[in-house]
């Protein structure tokens, strides 16, 4: 599959297309924005990689643990890191849950300084008002984000249909191998020493 600097090559590449399209058919600059950034935020960072030690795992810098467990769960280029919406909402959920989590341990630790129930209140309030309020940003950021992870898994899959056609003809588009699960991420102590490499 291509190298990391080749996706960011794409993602970066495709953005004035994605950006001038968006706003040719919209008319509105908030959405174009919208998309434009999750297509960038997708293919840089919250891409379909982040199921390996890759670019974009390391991208997260010292929070790049939140994504071990992610990887422990999934194999590389699996439906559920790869696939069309399904992994970019997983994603989403999955971190989702860490946001909730600091979120939560926050308020916990705000409970000591101040009454936590009208905190509570305003977090859900706030957050229902939102989603009731702007759903189309949210889809389209969604959407954004979607594309960005798509380009990804489009020029994985068509880098490899291209290498099986190559070694196998017809007859090698029609046998995909099965993937094998990798080894998880290194610990912190070897991402330390280890060397970076372009994936």
């Amino acid at each position: 599959m291509p190298q990391g600097h080749v996706h960011d090559r794409i993602t970066l590449w495709s953005l004035p297309l994605i950006a001038g399209g968006t706003f040719v058919v919209s008319r509105d600059g908030n959405l174009t924005l919208l998309i434009s950034g999750g297509f960038l935020f997708g293919g840089l960072m919250f891409g379909p990689d982040l199921d390996i030690y890759s670019r974009q795992y390391k991208r997260w810098g010292w929070l790049r643990w939140i994504w071990l467990p992610y990887q422990r769960m999934l194999r590389h280029r699996s439906f559920w890191s790869h696939g069309p919406l399904v992994g970019t909402f997983l994603r989403i959920v999955y971190l989702g849950f860490w946001c909730g989590l600091f979120g939560a341990i926050g308020l916990w630790i705000a409970h000591d300084f101040t009454d936590i129930e009208p905190v509570k209140q305003w977090v859900v309030q706030t957050v229902r008002q939102s989603l009731q309020t702007h759903p189309f940003e949210y889809f389209a950021l969604y959407l954004g984000l979607e594309v960005g992870a798509m380009s990804h898994s489009m020029s994985d899959w068509s880098h490899s249909a291209y290498k099986r056609w190559r070694a196998g003809g017809w007859a090698g588009l029609l046998n995909q191998p099965k993937t094998a699960r990798r080894s998880a991420s290194p610990s912190l102590k070897t991402l330390k020493t280890k060397p970076d490499k372009n994936k």
